[in-house]
């Protein structure tokens, strides 16, 4: 997959492909002696999963835009990524020009969804508009809980602030009548 995805990107004149790694170890070795914009990832690797890699580059690497291209697109799946950091999810079956776009796109600091991906997203908030116990953004917030993000992730995938994040899990827990954040993600599971 590599072999080949690599000989797509060399045909760009504007992207240029400055390694590549099998592992979220290699990946983070490549990324400490290269020079990078735009790092693709699958999310199953060996070892270290591609949520560990996107986490670990919005700490040590901040400027650098992760796309991921991967064939699992479950909401969890999906939340995950981009509560790790991810500006897009393309799923494997993209024609390799959406991908130089979204290439192109990431490299700019746009999100870049895959339609299918993007249709789930839509749904989401669409069963969250029709629910009246909690706000959009609380079952936003409430998704990235059931995900494992911490409250400075959840601010960052949103774009809000840790004290509004902590605001919005207090408007959870009493809402839900539940004590902590676990027993919310428990009380709502069709939803998160």
């Amino acid at each position: 997959m590599r072999d080949g995805l690599r000989g797509q990107l060399e045909t760009q004149a504007d992207l240029l492909v400055v390694g590549e790694a099998a592992s979220t170890n290699e990946a983070l070795a490549v990324m400490n002696t290269t020079a990078t914009d735009v790092v693709l990832t699958d999310l199953r690797m060996p070892g270290r999963s591609g949520i560990d890699l996107i986490r670990e580059l919005a700490t040590s690497h901040p400027h650098v835009h992760v796309l991921v291209l991967t064939t699992f697109d479950t909401d969890a799946e999906i939340a995950d990524a981009v509560a790790a950091g991810a500006v897009g999810y393309l799923l494997k079956d993209a024609r390799r020009e959406t991908i130089y776009d979204a290439l192109r796109g990431a490299m700019e600091g746009r999100s870049v969804f895959a339609p299918p991906v993007a249709r789930r997203i839509r749904e989401l908030r669409t069963h969250r508009a029709t629910d009246p116990s909690l706000s959009p953004r609380e079952l936003e917030v409430l998704i990235l809980v059931a995900s494992g993000a911490t409250n400075r992730k959840i601010g960052d995938a949103l774009y809000i602030g840790e004290t509004t994040v902590k605001t919005h899990i207090q408007h959870i827990l009493r809402k839900l009548d539940t004590p902590d954040r676990a027993a919310a993600v428990a009380t709502e599971p069709a939803r998160v």
